[in-house]
């Protein structure tokens, strides 16, 4: 009997931080399996990495799946299951926010951030784990700075990235007798396609020139996993966030959050 193939499985892998990932892990090695809704976007960056000088892995294996729908997860485990292949590592990237008043919002839209950035996050992790188990390998959960504060203005993201972190952490207790690392990722501002999904104005790109590129954070993503490190803060701006927020008052960090999502949805709306 053939042995599986066994793949860094990424979500969210269409653009952004995913794509930059599996651009990094591929120069590494690492075969791949790509997941995303849009179907050009990987077949193009399936192309890309298999392209590689040097590359000697199968072109990455391709997964248009909307992970937002009941069933999807379970469906990528039987497309990767019927594709021989299984995951030694998971990398759960795919969410996306929305800039605005939870309430003012569509509601399908507030609850979709649930499904993704919630629900299937934990769903994949649930079932890859025996998988990871059997490798020994990694799980790379992508939270965010947002996750150590509340977030007026964006309430139900900042809330789905708190609930990834602390899932995160309780993995990698309960995962750790298995030989299976946990790492939550938790970056600042990244100029990503991010930024057009939650509906930020073009005006705030002055925003993110401080900020560390995709790629930038992706790299320092992946050593950090490999170590095995628990929690990964790229960049030193999102580091003094999360050391300083223990000791901030919820009143002082509810009204500096709230101020900065006005801001932005005050040049929106001009």
């Amino acid at each position: 009997m053939t042995a599986p193939r066994k793949l860094m499985l990424i979500t969210g892998a269409s653009g952004g931080i995913g794509a930059d990932l599996a651009r990094y892990a591929a120069a590494q090695g690492h075969d791949l399996a790509l997941v995303a809704r849009n179907r050009a976007a990987l077949d193009a960056l399936a192309d890309e990495l298999a392209a590689l000088p040097g590359q000697r892995n199968p072109r990455p294996l391709a997964f248009d799946f909307d992970l937002t729908q009941a069933g999807a997860p379970a469906a990528l485990a039987a497309a990767l299951e019927a594709a021989g292949a299984s995951a030694e590592i998971l990398v759960n990237n795919a969410g996306y926010g929305l800039l605005g008043p939870a309430t003012d919002g569509d509601h399908a839209e507030q609850l979709g951030m649930i499904d993704l950035n919630i629900r299937a996050l934990t769903e994949l992790s649930l079932i890859f784990a025996p998988q990871l188990a059997q490798a020994r390998g990694r799980l790379l959960n992508v939270a965010s700075i947002a996750a150590y504060m509340p977030g007026p203005g964006m309430a139900v993201y900042y809330a789905s990235k708190a609930y990834v972190l602390s899932l995160s952490e309780a993995l990698s207790v309960e995962l750790a007798p298995r030989g299976v690392s946990v790492t939550a990722l938790c970056p600042g501002p990244v100029p990503t396609g991010f930024q057009a999904r939650a509906r930020f104005s073009a005006k705030m790109d002055q925003m993110f020139r401080v900020a560390l590129s995709s790629p930038e954070v992706a790299k320092i993503a992946y050593h950090g996993m490999m170590a095995g490190k628990r929690v990964v803060v790229p960049g030193l701006a999102a580091k003094f966030v999360v050391w300083t927020s223990p000791f901030t008052p919820k009143a002082i960090a509810l009204a500096i959050v709230g101020s900065l999502q006005l801001r932005r949805r005050d040049r929106e709306i001009a």
